[in-house]
């Protein structure tokens, strides 16, 4: 069920098929509860002080510079690796609990919380008006992800490796939703469909962030992608506003992930800009 990632060729060059995941899974499991843990506690604060109705300036969001998503070095939101010593260091260090591979997958398991955390908050279906359903969910979902495979790249090879983790935990979790929403019958070809539209979205997303892209080209790819259930090639009036903010929120974001440290990337010390904030902010600000 699970694709190789190697299958994107037009995202990243192949380096080799990929490896399984043999660590036992109790170990990079409760690691990512704590992520998870850590990453929800302000965000959910936050949001109780926003209404899910306020009316906001979209166009006055997303304008302010760039800069690193990293957590700073005292963040109660920071995901620091377990520090053992003694006969427990002795056993873990026999299990491979410190090999690359396993940091690797520690931090992919990371990564993916801080991504879904992003996406499955409230928030962003306020800011950008989307109406919270499967196929919303899943192509914002993909957004942050090609995000985040994008700064990937930048990291050459230890970046291709790190992402066919990371698409491998994406894929498990996509495979948990699709059955949550109720389908059973026929899972491989809705997982195979899906899979489909993962790579036209991470290609055409690349495509329209090209030097040579038309100018309105990623605005267009947004309102395909996650917006338009019409077919129409271009944003309708009503959903222009919304549109627009999105394609400048991803672009600022995939600007600071390039700001934010390699240790940060790897590890899933960093943090998407809280929507939350962007909801209060854009509230005030005038019409």
């Amino acid at each position: 069920m699970l694709p190789r990632w190697s299958r994107t060729y037009c995202y990243f060059s192949k380096f080799g098929l990929l490896r399984k995941m043999e660590f036992p899974k109790d170990f990079y499991r409760n690691y990512s509860k704590v992520a998870a843990a850590a990453s929800t506690t302000m965000e959910d604060s936050l949001a109780k002080g926003v209404s899910g109705k306020s009316k906001v300036n979209l166009n006055a969001m997303f304008w302010s510079r760039p800069h690193s998503l990293a957590l700073a070095p005292d963040s109660p939101l920071r995901i620091e690796e377990p520090k053992y010593d003694g006969f427990r260091y002795f056993m873990l260090k026999l299990l491979l609990f410190y090999s690359k591979q396993s940091k690797s997958i520690r931090g992919a398991n990371a990564v993916y919380r801080r991504i879904i955390s992003q996406v499955d908050r409230p928030a962003i279906y306020n800011v950008f008006q989307l109406e919270k359903t499967f196929r919303t969910t899943f192509s914002l979902l993909v957004l942050h992800m090609w995000l985040f495979l994008r700064r990937l790249k930048e990291e050459g090879k230890e970046g291709v490796e790190f992402g066919q983790y990371l698409y491998e935990i994406y894929n498990h979790d996509l495979e948990l939703r699709v059955s949550k929403a109720g389908v059973n019958l026929l899972l491989s070809k809705w997982m195979k469909d899906l899979e489909k539209i993962f790579y036209g979205n991470i290609v055409a997303y690349d495509a329209a962030m090209l030097p040579a892209a038309k100018k309105d080209e990623f605005r267009n790819v947004i309102w395909r992608n996650v917006f338009s259930d019409d077919g129409l090639e271009t944003p309708n009036d009503a959903a222009a506003t919304a549109v627009q903010a999105l394609s400048r929120y991803a672009r600022r974001e995939s600007t600071c992930l390039s700001l934010t440290d390699k240790e940060a990337i790897f590890s899933g010390n960093f943090m998407f800009t809280l929507l939350e904030y962007q909801l209060l902010e854009g509230a005030n600000s005038p019409k």
